[in-house]
């Protein structure tokens, strides 16, 4: 994709209630820039059966968005821009806008996530650390999330040998938690720190996963160090390897509840971690990195038992579970529209199976998607979901 328009109307775009990473996308590619998605959008919204007002920021809240960044010495960058990352770029659902505090370009290297719980023993912020330490001392960044524990852990351990980037869930004015705003700092002087989220807007519940999306996006690889079985690590390890990357796992005692997500990781599939070495051999060399970087697969995804195979942004449906095509009247969008909201709830549920379960075409589908969350209907999550929007409302 190529950059359509200015940086202002494009994020203007981006940051306009109801776009999120495909919306962002399909109307750059309906009305050809931003200038002109934004016209339409009002329009476009109404039609799609939203009953509140659309809020577009103003013209002079992005400015002072994009002044303030530059006062703190950061950049945005838009999807489609030469610097934004093409790692990041290759996932479906890709970022339309980043926040950057540092050196743009660590964002473009090879990076490995490192990540686990907040409340980390001593034996997992150590190997947290000592695996942060020797990767980056081979040129690798480490990625983590600033949280306390394995987090704090990886980025320590990367900035005595190397670098690292810290995806943040919050404006880069507001670091979380707050005794990590040293950290932050140093992080942005040494390698890059990153999120999704506007300045001004403190961390909530419901940025996690954009946070958390960043972090797999990132990385061709993402190792768990310690985890509990619902944790936003999981989260990060299986949107990593719906990216086709590589997931690793440290295995730790079943005694232990931080050590229960990894291991069931390691049941699920993921490579076996106690030192480096084990992530160094899975890593694809330079050149193999350019072609992920094209096409945004490892083959991870692929192995014996694996975790959650690849997803398409929203895929074509199996050829057995295609429905018979309608020969008489074309797709009508409110019988898709009443199909889908019947089949959605306040879980969140993967596209595909949409597709699978409506007997529609597939780019009907994802048309009245598309219109649905410009709606406020539904709202699209990390990782090619939908889910009716009280869920997360909640966080």
């Amino acid at each position: 994709m190529t950059p359509a328009g200015p940086l202002a109307a494009r994020l203007r775009l981006a940051r306009s209630e109801g776009v999120g990473p495909v919306g962002y996308r399909k109307l750059l590619l309906d009305y050809g820039d931003a200038e002109r998605a934004l016209a339409a959008l009002p329009a476009r919204a109404r039609a799609a059966g939203r009953a509140k007002v659309l809020r577009i920021p103003p013209a002079d809240e992005i400015a002072a968005e994009i002044e303030g960044t530059a006062a703190l010495g950061g950049r945005i960058l838009m999807l489609g821009d030469p610097d934004y990352p093409p790692l990041l770029a290759a996932i479906h659902d890709a970022p339309p806008a980043l926040s950057v505090l540092g050196d743009p370009a660590r964002l473009n290297g090879c990076c490995v996530a490192i990540v686990g719980a907040r409340n980390a023993s001593s034996n997992g912020a150590r190997m947290a650390e000592s695996l942060a330490a020797t990767l980056a001392a081979q040129g690798i960044t480490v990625v983590s999330g600033l949280a306390r524990g394995i987090d704090a852990a990886a980025h320590a351990g990367a900035l005595r040998t190397g670098t690292t980037i810290a995806a943040v869930a919050g404006g880069l004015d507001r670091p979380y938690p707050a005794e990590h705003a040293q950290l932050q700092d140093r992080i942005a002087q040494y390698g890059a720190v990153v999120t999704e989220t506007p300045l001004g807007v403190a961390p909530q519940s419901r940025h996690f996963p954009r946070r958390n999306r960043l972090i797999a996006g990132l990385s061709l690889g993402c190792v768990v160090v310690e985890a509990a079985l619902r944790s936003g690590s999981l989260i990060t390890a299986d949107l990593a390897a719906g990216y086709g990357r590589t997931v690793f796992a440290v295995p730790g005692s079943p005694l232990d509840p931080r050590s229960r997500g990894a291991n069931s990781l390691l049941r699920r599939g993921a490579i076996l971690t106690e030192s480096e070495n084990d992530i160094l051999a899975e890593l694809p060399d330079a050149a193999a990195r350019d072609l992920f970087s094209a096409d945004g697969t490892t083959g991870a995804s692929t192995r014996p038992g694996g975790l959650a195979q690849s997803r398409a942004p929203w895929p074509e449906p199996p050829p057995q579970a295609d429905p018979e095509p309608r020969q008489d009247t074309p797709d009508e969008p409110s019988d898709i529209r009443q199909a889908i909201l019947t089949l959605l709830s306040f879980t969140p549920t993967p596209v595909d199976d949409l597709v699978r379960r409506c007997q529609f075409s597939t780019s009907a589908i994802l048309t009245v998607l598309s219109e649905l969350e410009l709606a406020g209907d539904i709202e699209t999550l990390p990782g090619g979901s939908v889910v009716l929007p009280s869920l997360s409302d909640g966080g």
